[in-house]
Protein backbone atom coordinates (compact mmCIF):
# COMPACT_ATOMS: atom_id res chain seq x y z
CA UNK A 1 0.00 0.00 0.00
CA UNK A 2 1.50 2.97 -1.23
CA UNK A 3 0.00 6.91 -0.78
CA UNK A 4 1.69 9.10 -3.54
CA UNK A 5 1.21 13.07 -3.07
CA UNK A 6 1.28 14.79 -6.29
CA UNK A 7 -0.45 18.26 -5.68
CA UNK A 8 -1.34 21.02 -2.95
CA UNK A 9 1.78 20.01 -1.02
CA UNK A 10 3.39 23.16 0.17
CA UNK A 11 0.06 24.88 -1.71
CA UNK A 12 -2.92 25.60 -1.68
CA UNK A 13 -4.60 24.48 -5.40
CA UNK A 14 -4.45 21.58 -7.74
CA UNK A 15 -4.82 19.27 -5.17
CA UNK A 16 -4.41 15.73 -5.92
CA UNK A 17 -3.12 12.96 -4.03
CA UNK A 18 -2.37 8.95 -5.38
CA UNK A 19 -3.00 5.76 -3.33
CA UNK A 20 -1.87 2.31 -4.63
CA UNK A 21 -3.33 -0.36 -2.96
CA UNK A 22 -5.33 -3.84 -3.82
CA UNK A 23 -3.99 -3.83 -7.36
CA UNK A 24 -5.76 -0.49 -8.17
CA UNK A 25 -4.85 2.83 -8.61
CA UNK A 26 -6.56 5.69 -7.51
CA UNK A 27 -6.56 9.48 -7.18
CA UNK A 28 -7.91 11.34 -4.27
CA UNK A 29 -8.97 15.05 -6.42
CA UNK A 30 -7.50 15.95 -9.68
CA UNK A 31 -7.64 19.81 -9.37
CA UNK A 32 -6.71 22.75 -11.17
CA UNK A 33 -3.95 25.37 -10.25
CA UNK A 34 -4.61 29.00 -9.44
CA UNK A 35 -2.16 31.19 -9.96
CA UNK A 36 1.49 30.54 -9.83
CA UNK A 37 3.71 27.03 -8.55
CA UNK A 38 5.77 27.76 -5.93
CA UNK A 39 7.77 24.35 -6.27
CA UNK A 40 7.92 21.91 -9.24
CA UNK A 41 4.66 19.76 -9.46
CA UNK A 42 5.33 16.00 -10.05
CA UNK A 43 3.80 13.94 -12.78
CA UNK A 44 0.69 11.54 -11.70
CA UNK A 45 2.34 8.22 -10.62
CA UNK A 46 1.05 6.18 -13.63
CA UNK A 47 0.01 6.49 -17.16
CA UNK A 48 -3.77 8.10 -17.05
CA UNK A 49 -5.31 4.72 -18.44
CA UNK A 50 -4.24 2.64 -16.21
CA UNK A 51 -5.96 4.85 -13.69
CA UNK A 52 -9.20 2.86 -11.90
CA UNK A 53 -10.61 5.50 -9.83
CA UNK A 54 -11.25 8.83 -8.28
CA UNK A 55 -12.51 9.95 -5.25
CA UNK A 56 -13.94 13.35 -5.47
CA UNK A 57 -13.77 15.59 -2.24
CA UNK A 58 -16.15 18.38 -3.62
CA UNK A 59 -16.66 20.33 -6.72
CA UNK A 60 -14.16 23.16 -6.59
CA UNK A 61 -11.71 23.39 -9.66
CA UNK A 62 -8.81 23.29 -7.37
CA UNK A 63 -10.18 20.03 -6.74
CA UNK A 64 -12.08 19.00 -9.74
CA UNK A 65 -11.15 20.85 -12.80
CA UNK A 66 -8.23 18.33 -14.00
CA UNK A 67 -11.03 15.92 -14.53
CA UNK A 68 -11.65 16.76 -18.06
CA UNK A 69 -7.90 16.28 -18.58
CA UNK A 70 -8.07 12.82 -17.35
CA UNK A 71 -10.35 11.93 -19.45
CA UNK A 72 -8.72 13.30 -22.64
CA UNK A 73 -5.59 11.10 -21.50
CA UNK A 74 -7.12 8.06 -21.90
CA UNK A 75 -9.13 7.39 -17.91
CA UNK A 76 -11.99 5.78 -18.37
CA UNK A 77 -12.50 4.37 -14.59
CA UNK A 78 -15.61 5.27 -11.99
CA UNK A 79 -15.37 8.85 -10.27
CA UNK A 80 -16.95 8.53 -7.04
CA UNK A 81 -18.36 11.39 -5.11
CA UNK A 82 -21.59 12.85 -3.21
CA UNK A 83 -24.92 13.14 -4.66
CA UNK A 84 -24.39 17.23 -4.50
CA UNK A 85 -21.02 17.08 -5.80
CA UNK A 86 -21.97 14.94 -8.76
CA UNK A 87 -25.10 17.51 -9.57
CA UNK A 88 -22.65 20.54 -9.52
CA UNK A 89 -19.12 18.82 -11.20
CA UNK A 90 -22.49 18.46 -14.28
CA UNK A 91 -22.26 22.30 -14.95
CA UNK A 92 -18.79 23.48 -13.23
CA UNK A 93 -16.46 21.10 -15.25
CA UNK A 94 -19.05 22.39 -18.57
CA UNK A 95 -18.15 25.84 -17.37
CA UNK A 96 -14.53 25.28 -17.48
CA UNK A 97 -14.49 23.35 -20.67
CA UNK A 98 -16.48 26.25 -22.18
CA UNK A 99 -13.56 28.63 -20.69
CA UNK A 100 -10.77 26.60 -21.90
CA UNK A 101 -12.45 26.67 -25.32
CA UNK A 102 -12.80 30.37 -25.57
CA UNK A 103 -10.06 31.54 -24.61
CA UNK A 104 -7.68 29.46 -26.64
CA UNK A 105 -10.31 30.59 -29.49
CA UNK A 106 -9.83 34.48 -28.47
CA UNK A 107 -6.19 33.49 -28.34
CA UNK A 108 -6.03 32.43 -32.06
CA UNK A 109 -8.64 35.78 -33.10
CA UNK A 110 -5.52 37.86 -31.59
CA UNK A 111 -2.56 35.59 -32.67
CA UNK A 112 -3.34 35.23 -36.11
CA UNK A 113 -3.03 38.95 -37.20
CA UNK A 114 1.00 37.97 -35.56
CA UNK A 115 1.54 34.90 -36.93
CA UNK A 116 1.59 33.26 -33.48
CA UNK A 117 1.23 29.49 -33.67
CA UNK A 118 -2.21 28.27 -32.46
CA UNK A 119 -3.25 27.47 -29.55
CA UNK A 120 -5.14 24.44 -27.84
CA UNK A 121 -7.11 24.31 -25.21
CA UNK A 122 -5.95 22.56 -22.23
CA UNK A 123 -9.36 19.76 -22.68
CA UNK A 124 -12.50 20.24 -25.10
CA UNK A 125 -16.28 19.80 -23.59
CA UNK A 126 -16.47 16.64 -25.12
CA UNK A 127 -13.93 15.79 -22.34
CA UNK A 128 -15.61 17.20 -19.88
CA UNK A 129 -18.49 15.31 -20.82
CA UNK A 130 -16.98 12.12 -20.97
CA UNK A 131 -15.66 12.57 -17.75
CA UNK A 132 -19.21 14.09 -16.37
CA UNK A 133 -20.99 10.37 -17.68
CA UNK A 134 -18.51 8.42 -15.64
CA UNK A 135 -19.03 10.38 -12.05
CA UNK A 136 -21.24 8.26 -9.62
CA UNK A 137 -23.01 10.50 -6.59
CA UNK A 138 -23.61 8.50 -3.66
CA UNK A 139 -25.24 9.87 -0.17
CA UNK A 140 -23.16 10.89 3.32
CA UNK A 141 -22.37 8.11 5.75
CA UNK A 142 -22.85 4.76 3.73
CA UNK A 143 -20.26 2.79 3.05
CA UNK A 144 -19.40 1.88 -0.34
CA UNK A 145 -17.55 -1.26 -1.63
CA UNK A 146 -15.55 -0.01 -4.47
CA UNK A 147 -13.57 -3.10 -4.78
CA UNK A 148 -11.99 -6.16 -3.47
CA UNK A 149 -10.47 -5.07 -0.17
CA UNK A 150 -11.52 -1.10 -0.86
CA UNK A 151 -14.47 0.61 0.81
CA UNK A 152 -14.74 4.38 1.37
CA UNK A 153 -17.50 7.00 3.00
CA UNK A 154 -18.47 10.34 2.76
CA UNK A 155 -18.66 12.15 5.89
CA UNK A 156 -19.76 16.28 5.21
CA UNK A 157 -17.00 18.29 5.98
CA UNK A 158 -19.35 21.83 5.78
CA UNK A 159 -17.05 23.33 3.21
CA UNK A 160 -19.60 23.31 0.00
CA UNK A 161 -22.61 21.89 -0.74
CA UNK A 162 -22.01 18.12 -1.06
CA UNK A 163 -18.00 18.61 0.52
CA UNK A 164 -17.06 15.66 2.23
CA UNK A 165 -14.13 13.77 4.00
CA UNK A 166 -13.43 10.52 2.41
CA UNK A 167 -13.17 7.84 4.80
CA UNK A 168 -10.85 4.92 2.93
CA UNK A 169 -10.34 1.50 4.17
CA UNK A 170 -7.81 -0.46 2.47
CA UNK A 171 -7.35 -4.21 3.25
CA UNK A 172 -4.39 -6.57 1.39
CA UNK A 173 -4.43 -9.98 2.79
CA UNK A 174 -4.69 -9.47 6.85
CA UNK A 175 -3.76 -6.37 6.82
CA UNK A 176 -6.15 -3.31 6.93
CA UNK A 177 -5.26 0.56 7.06
CA UNK A 178 -7.73 3.21 7.08
CA UNK A 179 -6.52 6.48 6.20
CA UNK A 180 -8.98 9.82 6.31
CA UNK A 181 -8.74 12.85 3.54
CA UNK A 182 -10.35 15.48 4.46
CA UNK A 183 -10.95 17.38 1.73
CA UNK A 184 -11.94 21.73 2.63
CA UNK A 185 -12.61 21.30 6.22
CA UNK A 186 -15.50 23.98 6.64
CA UNK A 187 -15.68 27.18 8.59
CA UNK A 188 -18.46 26.80 11.28
CA UNK A 189 -22.08 28.96 11.10
CA UNK A 190 -22.01 29.20 7.40
CA UNK A 191 -25.48 30.31 6.05
CA UNK A 192 -27.20 27.59 4.55
CA UNK A 193 -25.22 24.22 4.50
CA UNK A 194 -24.47 22.06 7.87
CA UNK A 195 -21.34 22.73 10.15
CA UNK A 196 -18.11 19.73 9.30
CA UNK A 197 -18.82 16.38 10.69
CA UNK A 198 -16.29 14.83 12.95
CA UNK A 199 -14.10 11.50 11.84
CA UNK A 200 -13.01 10.14 15.08
CA UNK A 201 -10.59 7.06 13.80
CA UNK A 202 -7.76 6.64 11.44
CA UNK A 203 -4.20 5.38 11.12
CA UNK A 204 -3.30 7.93 8.88
CA UNK A 205 -5.00 11.30 7.94
CA UNK A 206 -4.11 13.99 5.17
CA UNK A 207 -5.93 17.30 6.40
CA UNK A 208 -5.52 20.68 4.71
CA UNK A 209 -3.94 23.77 6.29
CA UNK A 210 -5.23 26.49 4.16
CA UNK A 211 -5.75 29.34 7.45
CA UNK A 212 -3.30 27.27 9.19
CA UNK A 213 -2.08 30.06 11.03
CA UNK A 214 -4.44 32.60 11.33
CA UNK A 215 -7.77 33.11 13.25
CA UNK A 216 -10.86 34.69 11.04
CA UNK A 217 -11.51 38.09 12.01
CA UNK A 218 -15.44 37.64 12.70
CA UNK A 219 -17.88 40.42 12.37
CA UNK A 220 -20.82 40.76 15.03
CA UNK A 221 -23.26 39.94 11.76
CA UNK A 222 -21.85 39.19 8.07
CA UNK A 223 -25.34 41.03 6.79
CA UNK A 224 -24.86 44.15 8.85
CA UNK A 225 -21.20 44.54 8.00
CA UNK A 226 -22.43 43.77 4.35
CA UNK A 227 -24.73 46.28 4.33
CA UNK A 228 -22.82 49.11 5.83
CA UNK A 229 -20.14 48.55 2.56
CA UNK A 230 -23.58 48.54 0.12
CA UNK A 231 -24.33 51.85 1.59
CA UNK A 232 -21.17 53.54 1.37
CA UNK A 233 -20.26 52.65 -1.86
CA UNK A 234 -24.35 53.58 -2.86
CA UNK A 235 -23.88 56.65 -1.09
CA UNK A 236 -21.14 57.90 -3.14
CA UNK A 237 -22.98 56.73 -6.20
CA UNK A 238 -20.64 53.50 -7.17
CA UNK A 239 -21.27 49.85 -8.03
CA UNK A 240 -20.48 47.41 -5.41
CA UNK A 241 -18.56 44.37 -7.64
CA UNK A 242 -18.09 41.02 -5.59
CA UNK A 243 -15.69 38.72 -6.97
CA UNK A 244 -17.14 35.38 -6.17
CA UNK A 245 -17.09 31.94 -6.40
CA UNK A 246 -19.58 30.94 -8.49
CA UNK A 247 -20.67 27.65 -6.53
CA UNK A 248 -20.82 28.53 -2.36
CA UNK A 249 -19.67 31.94 -1.75
CA UNK A 250 -22.70 33.54 -4.30
CA UNK A 251 -25.12 32.03 -2.41
CA UNK A 252 -24.09 32.94 0.86
CA UNK A 253 -23.70 36.27 -0.17
CA UNK A 254 -27.54 35.91 -1.49
CA UNK A 255 -28.39 34.76 1.44
CA UNK A 256 -26.73 37.96 3.74
CA UNK A 257 -28.82 40.27 0.77
CA UNK A 258 -32.38 39.21 1.42
CA UNK A 259 -31.37 39.36 4.30
CA UNK A 260 -30.61 43.21 4.56
CA UNK A 261 -33.71 44.23 2.25
CA UNK A 262 -36.13 42.20 4.44
CA UNK A 263 -34.57 44.21 7.47
CA UNK A 264 -34.44 47.36 5.29
CA UNK A 265 -30.62 47.95 6.27
CA UNK A 266 -29.98 50.13 2.88
CA UNK A 267 -32.55 52.80 3.69
CA UNK A 268 -31.82 55.42 1.26
CA UNK A 269 -31.90 52.80 -1.27
CA UNK A 270 -34.51 50.40 -0.57
CA UNK A 271 -35.28 48.77 -3.86
CA UNK A 272 -31.50 48.39 -5.64
CA UNK A 273 -30.43 46.15 -7.68
CA UNK A 274 -28.17 42.92 -7.52
CA UNK A 275 -27.24 41.41 -10.40
CA UNK A 276 -25.56 37.69 -10.51
CA UNK A 277 -23.57 37.75 -13.81
CA UNK A 278 -22.45 34.00 -14.15
CA UNK A 279 -24.67 31.58 -16.15
CA UNK A 280 -23.08 28.84 -13.25
CA UNK A 281 -23.84 30.51 -10.71
CA UNK A 282 -27.14 30.65 -12.06
CA UNK A 283 -27.28 27.17 -12.14
CA UNK A 284 -25.87 25.93 -9.52
CA UNK A 285 -28.17 28.34 -7.15
CA UNK A 286 -31.34 25.91 -8.69
CA UNK A 287 -28.68 22.53 -7.64
CA UNK A 288 -28.85 23.85 -3.75
CA UNK A 289 -32.56 24.04 -4.25
CA UNK A 290 -32.88 21.24 -5.64
CA UNK A 291 -30.59 19.63 -2.39
CA UNK A 292 -31.79 22.13 0.52
CA UNK A 293 -33.81 19.06 2.13
CA UNK A 294 -30.62 16.75 2.23
CA UNK A 295 -27.73 19.80 2.75
CA UNK A 296 -29.29 22.89 4.33
CA UNK A 297 -28.91 23.55 7.79
CA UNK A 298 -31.41 24.52 10.49
CA UNK A 299 -32.10 28.01 9.97
CA UNK A 300 -32.01 27.77 6.29
CA UNK A 301 -34.64 24.74 6.31
CA UNK A 302 -36.98 26.76 8.68
CA UNK A 303 -37.36 29.66 5.95
CA UNK A 304 -37.87 26.65 3.59
CA UNK A 305 -40.62 25.23 5.73
CA UNK A 306 -42.42 29.13 5.35
CA UNK A 307 -42.56 28.74 1.93
CA UNK A 308 -39.21 31.46 1.80
CA UNK A 309 -36.50 30.83 -0.61
CA UNK A 310 -33.35 31.65 1.27
CA UNK A 311 -31.31 32.49 -1.22
CA UNK A 312 -33.85 35.11 -3.57
CA UNK A 313 -35.80 38.37 -3.18
CA UNK A 314 -36.88 41.47 -4.98
CA UNK A 315 -34.14 42.93 -7.07
CA UNK A 316 -32.53 40.10 -8.16
CA UNK A 317 -31.31 39.92 -11.66
CA UNK A 318 -30.04 36.73 -13.40
CA UNK A 319 -27.88 37.52 -16.10
CA UNK A 320 -27.39 34.62 -18.73
CA UNK A 321 -26.71 35.55 -22.04
CA UNK A 322 -23.33 37.79 -23.34
CA UNK A 323 -26.01 40.61 -24.23
CA UNK A 324 -27.70 40.74 -20.64
CA UNK A 325 -24.01 40.76 -19.17
CA UNK A 326 -22.79 43.79 -21.43
CA UNK A 327 -26.11 45.60 -20.20
CA UNK A 328 -25.25 45.49 -16.39
CA UNK A 329 -21.98 48.53 -16.96
CA UNK A 330 -24.61 50.42 -19.24
CA UNK A 331 -27.20 51.17 -16.22
CA UNK A 332 -25.73 53.67 -14.27
CA UNK A 333 -28.02 53.12 -11.34
CA UNK A 334 -25.72 52.14 -8.22
CA UNK A 335 -25.47 48.27 -8.02
CA UNK A 336 -24.55 44.98 -6.66
CA UNK A 337 -22.49 43.03 -9.21
CA UNK A 338 -22.28 39.73 -8.25
CA UNK A 339 -19.48 37.90 -10.66
CA UNK A 340 -17.12 34.93 -11.11
CA UNK A 341 -14.49 34.11 -10.92
CA UNK A 342 -13.79 34.67 -7.44
CA UNK A 343 -9.87 34.77 -7.63
CA UNK A 344 -10.28 36.85 -10.64
CA UNK A 345 -8.77 34.56 -13.04
CA UNK A 346 -11.09 34.13 -15.84
CA UNK A 347 -14.89 34.85 -16.46
CA UNK A 348 -16.95 37.51 -16.58
CA UNK A 349 -16.04 39.30 -13.64
CA UNK A 350 -12.21 40.25 -15.71
CA UNK A 351 -15.12 42.71 -17.95
CA UNK A 352 -16.82 44.28 -14.51
CA UNK A 353 -13.24 45.22 -13.03
CA UNK A 354 -12.35 46.75 -16.37
CA UNK A 355 -15.51 48.68 -16.17
CA UNK A 356 -15.35 49.65 -12.18
CA UNK A 357 -12.04 49.45 -11.17
CA UNK A 358 -10.79 53.35 -12.35
CA UNK A 359 -14.00 54.35 -10.79
CA UNK A 360 -13.19 55.75 -7.20
CA UNK A 361 -16.95 56.23 -6.37
CA UNK A 362 -17.19 52.34 -6.63
CA UNK A 363 -16.01 49.40 -4.16
CA UNK A 364 -14.14 46.13 -5.15
CA UNK A 365 -15.55 43.61 -1.90
CA UNK A 366 -13.47 40.08 -1.44
CA UNK A 367 -15.29 37.75 0.37
CA UNK A 368 -12.87 34.44 -0.30
CA UNK A 369 -9.35 33.14 -0.11
CA UNK A 370 -7.19 34.46 -2.72
CA UNK A 371 -4.51 32.10 -4.00
CA UNK A 372 -0.78 33.57 -4.86
CA UNK A 373 -0.30 34.89 -7.79
CA UNK A 374 -4.09 35.42 -9.18
CA UNK A 375 -5.33 39.29 -9.59
CA UNK A 376 -7.36 38.73 -6.74
CA UNK A 377 -4.34 38.87 -4.64
CA UNK A 378 -2.34 41.17 -6.62
CA UNK A 379 -5.67 43.58 -5.65
CA UNK A 380 -5.27 42.41 -2.20
CA UNK A 381 -2.11 43.64 -1.44
CA UNK A 382 -2.13 47.17 -3.10
CA UNK A 383 -1.56 46.68 -6.76
CA UNK A 384 -1.75 50.12 -8.49
CA UNK A 385 -2.54 49.13 -12.04
CA UNK A 386 -3.78 46.46 -13.52
CA UNK A 387 -3.69 44.69 -17.09
CA UNK A 388 -7.18 43.32 -18.87
CA UNK A 389 -7.97 42.75 -22.24
CA UNK A 390 -4.68 44.90 -23.48
CA UNK A 391 -5.55 47.62 -21.51
CA UNK A 392 -3.60 48.99 -18.11
CA UNK A 393 -6.24 50.10 -16.07
CA UNK A 394 -5.73 52.21 -12.94
CA UNK A 395 -6.81 50.77 -9.62
CA UNK A 396 -8.24 53.77 -8.20
CA UNK A 397 -11.68 51.76 -6.87
CA UNK A 398 -11.52 51.11 -3.20
CA UNK A 399 -10.69 47.61 -2.12
CA UNK A 400 -12.37 45.49 0.49
CA UNK A 401 -12.24 42.56 2.25
CA UNK A 402 -15.12 41.15 4.28
CA UNK A 403 -13.53 39.94 7.28
CA UNK A 404 -14.18 36.07 8.07
CA UNK A 405 -15.87 35.05 5.25
CA UNK A 406 -14.22 32.04 4.46
CA UNK A 407 -15.83 28.38 3.73
CA UNK A 408 -12.20 27.10 5.10
CA UNK A 409 -12.08 26.38 9.04
CA UNK A 410 -9.67 28.72 10.66
CA UNK A 411 -6.77 27.72 12.73
CA UNK A 412 -8.86 26.73 15.79
CA UNK A 413 -11.40 25.02 13.46
CA UNK A 414 -8.78 22.77 11.99
CA UNK A 415 -6.99 22.04 15.68
CA UNK A 416 -10.89 20.99 16.68
CA UNK A 417 -11.33 19.12 13.66
CA UNK A 418 -8.47 16.94 14.26
CA UNK A 419 -8.10 16.74 18.26
CA UNK A 420 -11.83 14.38 17.40
CA UNK A 421 -9.63 11.43 16.67
CA UNK A 422 -8.75 9.08 19.53
CA UNK A 423 -6.79 7.29 19.80
CA UNK A 424 -4.03 9.43 17.45
CA UNK A 425 -3.45 8.48 13.88
CA UNK A 426 -0.17 7.55 13.29
CA UNK A 427 0.59 10.30 11.23
CA UNK A 428 -0.58 13.62 9.99
CA UNK A 429 0.16 14.57 6.62
CA UNK A 430 -0.41 18.50 6.29
CA UNK A 431 -1.52 19.33 2.94
CA UNK A 432 -3.55 22.27 0.92
CA UNK A 433 -1.51 25.16 2.87
CA UNK A 434 0.96 27.95 1.67
CA UNK A 435 4.64 26.83 2.02
CA UNK A 436 5.32 28.00 5.35
CA UNK A 437 1.60 27.96 6.47
CA UNK A 438 1.70 24.38 5.86
CA UNK A 439 5.05 23.95 8.02
CA UNK A 440 4.17 26.18 10.87
CA UNK A 441 1.25 24.14 11.61
CA UNK A 442 2.33 21.21 11.31
CA UNK A 443 5.26 21.74 13.46
CA UNK A 444 2.61 23.25 16.13
CA UNK A 445 0.51 19.80 16.08
CA UNK A 446 3.26 17.87 16.71
CA UNK A 447 4.83 20.41 19.54
CA UNK A 448 1.65 21.19 21.34
CA UNK A 449 -0.85 18.30 20.53
CA UNK A 450 1.51 15.60 20.41
CA UNK A 451 0.59 14.56 16.99
CA UNK A 452 2.96 12.87 14.43
CA UNK A 453 2.64 15.91 11.73
CA UNK A 454 4.96 16.25 8.53
CA UNK A 455 4.22 18.41 5.89
CA UNK A 456 5.39 16.51 2.64
CA UNK A 457 6.46 18.24 -0.61
CA UNK A 458 5.20 16.68 -4.17
CA UNK A 459 7.14 14.07 -4.94
CA UNK A 460 6.98 12.22 -1.77
CA UNK A 461 5.50 8.36 -1.58
CA UNK A 462 5.08 6.76 1.63
CA UNK A 463 4.69 3.09 2.45
CA UNK A 464 1.20 2.38 4.46
CA UNK A 465 2.42 -0.89 5.26
CA UNK A 466 5.43 -0.27 6.45
CA UNK A 467 4.77 2.95 7.55
CA UNK A 468 8.13 4.33 6.55
CA UNK A 469 8.74 6.83 3.80
CA UNK A 470 9.96 5.68 0.42
CA UNK A 471 11.02 8.90 -1.30
CA UNK A 472 10.92 12.11 0.87
CA UNK A 473 12.04 15.13 -1.43
CA UNK A 474 12.84 18.74 -0.87
CA UNK A 475 10.58 21.20 -2.45
CA UNK A 476 11.96 22.31 -5.87
CA UNK A 477 11.13 25.88 -6.61
CA UNK A 478 9.21 26.16 -10.08
CA UNK A 479 10.65 28.88 -12.22
CA UNK A 480 8.29 31.59 -13.65
CA UNK A 481 8.42 30.07 -17.11
CA UNK A 482 9.33 26.26 -17.67
CA UNK A 483 8.91 26.90 -21.40
CA UNK A 484 8.26 29.62 -24.28
CA UNK A 485 4.88 29.89 -24.85
CA UNK A 486 5.00 27.94 -28.09
CA UNK A 487 7.14 25.07 -27.08
CA UNK A 488 4.70 24.80 -23.76
CA UNK A 489 1.72 24.34 -26.04
CA UNK A 490 3.89 21.84 -28.70
CA UNK A 491 4.64 19.42 -25.29
CA UNK A 492 0.93 19.93 -24.15
CA UNK A 493 -0.26 18.13 -27.47
CA UNK A 494 2.75 15.88 -27.70
CA UNK A 495 2.12 14.98 -23.64
CA UNK A 496 -1.95 14.03 -25.32
CA UNK A 497 -0.56 12.14 -27.81
CA UNK A 498 2.02 10.00 -25.56
CA UNK A 499 -0.88 9.48 -23.45
CA UNK A 500 -3.35 8.02 -26.61
CA UNK A 501 -0.57 5.47 -26.97
CA UNK A 502 -0.01 4.43 -23.14
CA UNK A 503 -4.25 4.11 -23.47
CA UNK A 504 -3.59 1.61 -26.35
CA UNK A 505 -1.16 -0.64 -24.81
CA UNK A 506 -3.95 -0.54 -22.10
CA UNK A 507 -6.47 -1.48 -24.40
CA UNK A 508 -4.42 -3.99 -25.46
CA UNK A 509 -3.75 -5.88 -22.25
CA UNK A 510 -7.48 -5.76 -21.37
CA UNK A 511 -7.98 -7.74 -24.82
CA UNK A 512 -5.82 -10.80 -23.83
CA UNK A 513 -7.02 -13.92 -24.31
CA UNK A 514 -9.67 -12.61 -27.14
CA UNK A 515 -10.74 -14.50 -30.21
CA UNK A 516 -7.84 -14.52 -32.71
CA UNK A 517 -9.94 -13.45 -35.41
CA UNK A 518 -11.05 -9.80 -33.23
CA UNK A 519 -6.83 -9.71 -32.47
CA UNK A 520 -5.73 -10.51 -36.01
CA UNK A 521 -8.41 -7.19 -37.39
CA UNK A 522 -7.27 -5.06 -34.13
CA UNK A 523 -3.55 -5.61 -35.01
CA UNK A 524 -3.95 -4.95 -38.79
CA UNK A 525 -5.75 -1.51 -37.54
CA UNK A 526 -2.61 -0.84 -35.43
CA UNK A 527 -0.31 -1.40 -37.60
CA UNK A 528 -2.23 0.44 -40.55
CA UNK A 529 -2.24 3.51 -38.88
CA UNK A 530 1.65 3.36 -37.51
CA UNK A 531 2.30 3.12 -41.46
CA UNK A 532 -0.15 6.43 -42.12
CA UNK A 533 2.49 8.09 -39.47
CA UNK A 534 5.54 6.18 -38.99
CA UNK A 535 8.56 8.71 -39.38
CA UNK A 536 12.36 7.96 -40.64
CA UNK A 537 14.52 7.59 -37.37
CA UNK A 538 16.52 11.04 -36.85
CA UNK A 539 20.19 10.42 -37.65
Amino acid sequence: MKLHFVGADHEVTGSCHAIEACGKKILIDYGMQQGRNIYLKTDLPWPEPQIDYVFLTHAHIDHSGLLPLLFSRGFRGRVFTTEATADLCSIMLRDSAHIQEFEAEWKNRKGSRSGKPEVTPLYSMEDALGVIRKIEGFPYQKTISVDNGIQIRFTDAGHLLGSSSIEVWLTEESTTKKLVFSGDIGNKNLPLIRNPHYITEADYVLMESTYGNRLHEKPLSFADELATIIQQTFDRGGNLVIPSFAVGRTQEILYYIRDIKKRNLISRFPNFEVYVDSPLAVEATNIFQENRFDCYDEEALALVKKGINPISFPGLKLSITSDESKEINFNMNPKVIISASGMCEAGRIRHHLKHNLWRPECTILFVGYQAYGTLGRSLMEGTKEVHLFGETIEVRASIEKLPGMSGHADHDGLVEWINHFNPKPQQVFVVHGEDTVADEFSKELKERYALNAYAPFSGAIFDLTTNQWLAQPAGIPAPDKFLTPAGKRANEVFERLVAAGQRLLTVITRNKGGANKDLGRFTDQINNLCDKWDRPASK
